[in-house]
């Protein structure tokens, strides 16, 4: 019985994965690619707070990014010292590779992010994203290989990252070359958003796996806080902004990943 619960789960995620990529590329599909929204909106890059202290402008939107930073190396140390095994927070050799590129996303996001708030515009803004996408493909081959079959997320893993980062290579010659084109960048965006929760409904091979919804939780309330940087910065009368504390959301979301891999072991040896 447990062999053909496990048959029927893996052919139902593999239903899942493709008809959520169908419906994720459709969507994209319907954006027009010279319609002017999916350009990069220049009013992006205007954020609440763009106050200067100790002589580095947009002081808090730059400073709130050294959490990722301090996260993504205590996940890259985790992933040097724990060997694949019954007692390590991995089977597989490929699922620390995995993990390893998601840190170093995580840490490299410090320095992307810091260097586009010190000043705001297409061309640093894509050395943002880079490091970001690194790790959203990183997680998500991740996830692939936990919830849906090993194999998977073990041959995903280089295509998905490949495909993130030509995603953001992409659409930056796009918008060098005076057409943006943001669709390939939220396609990747937007499908590990739908898949990664549609997964998780799928058995879990590890303990603690329960914490991708807090993870997902503290990323979701990231997004809600950059949507709401204006309004969140009268809330405090002008003392943080929703963008400075979205980063800070989005930092405890890692943190909390890393917290779930240290405590996590293989459902066989629980």
């Amino acid at each position: 019985m447990p062999r053909l619960f496990h048959s029927r789960a893996k052919d139902a995620s593999l239903v899942v994965i493709l008809v959520l990529f169908a419906a994720s590329v459709a969507g994209v599909l319907l954006i027009h690619p010279y319609d002017a929204w999916p350009a990069q909106d220049p009013a992006y890059h205007d954020f609440a707070d763009g106050r200067t202290l100790l002589g580095i402008p947009n002081f808090w939107n730059v400073a709130s990014n050294l959490p990722f930073l301090l996260t993504g190396l205590l996940g890259i140390a985790l992933c040097r010292r724990a060997e694949p095994g019954s007692r390590a927070p991995w089977l597989e050799s490929w699922e620390r590779t995995a993990l390893t590129v998601f840190f170093v996303g995580v840490a490299l996001t410090c320095f992307g992010s810091s260097y586009y708030h010190l000043s705001p515009a297409d061309g640093t803004l894509f050395w943002d994203r880079l490091p970001m996408t690194l790790g959203f493909m990183a997680f998500l081959a991740v996830v692939l290989g936990e919830r849906a079959h090993p194999r998977w997320g073990k041959a995903a893993l280089w295509p998905l990252v490949i495909a993130g980062v030509l995603s953001v290579v992409y659409w930056h010659l796009s918008e060098l070359a005076g057409r943006g084109d943001l669709r390939p960048y939220i396609l990747v965006q937007f499908y590990p958003m739908l898949l990664i929760p549609a997964l998780l409904l799928f058995p879990p091979r590890y303990t603690h796996t329960a914490s991708y919804l807090v993870v997902l939780g503290w990323y979701l309330l990231a997004k809600v806080l950059e949507l709401l940087d204006a309004w969140v910065f009268e809330l405090t009368a002008g003392h943080l902004s929703g963008h400075s504390l979205k980063h800070l959301a989005a930092a405890v979301a890692t943190y909390w990943l890393y917290r779930m891999l240290r405590r996590r072991r293989p459902v066989a040896a629980a």
